[in-house]
């Protein structure tokens, strides 16, 4: 019988979610999304303390607003392990849009860019053993840490 591959929770570690121990992109880009994700009336879910608004259909979350500050939702120290999102289950959409790898296993360019800023190691080509989860689009399970 083969034996079933398990797939890394996002609280695993670095190895499987690089976030896990990095924070540059919640410390560099403005995090700005639809009105429609602040929760209320709307049914969005980002906690409306944590958002500056930026125009009438936009907002962002505090901190990002003027890019190259680290985002209010955001704990711990950039490049170390345990770095996390506070509101993880409740991020807006361009932080469950960004991923660490491209579709073809590559490394997103910009993560590259911004994890070499703080000091830490390019992350490494995906290949099709290391299976198709992003750890940065995965919805979190009960208990999960993740960043």
């Amino acid at each position: 019988m083969k034996a079933l591959r398990r797939q890394g929770a996002a609280n695993d570690g670095a190895a499987s979610n690089p976030c896990l121990s990095c924070g540059a992109c919640c410390a560099h880009f403005r995090v700005s999304f639809y009105c429609g994700e602040i929760a209320g009336e709307s049914g969005g879910t980002v906690p409306p303390e944590l958002v500056s608004q930026v125009s009438p259909l936009r907002g962002c979350m505090k901190g990002t607003e003027y890019g190259g500050q680290r985002c209010i939702a955001l704990r711990g120290e950039l490049g170390q392990e345990g770095i996390h999102c506070a509101i993880y289950e409740q991020r807006p959409s361009p932080c469950r849009e960004f991923p660490a790898w491209m579709e073809d296993g590559s490394p997103n360019p910009d993560c590259q860019r911004l994890r070499k800023a703080i000091g830490l190691p390019p992350l490494p080509h995906r290949s099709d053993d290391d299976g198709d989860q992003n750890p940065t689009n995965t919805p979190p399970r009960r208990g999960d840490v993740a960043a």
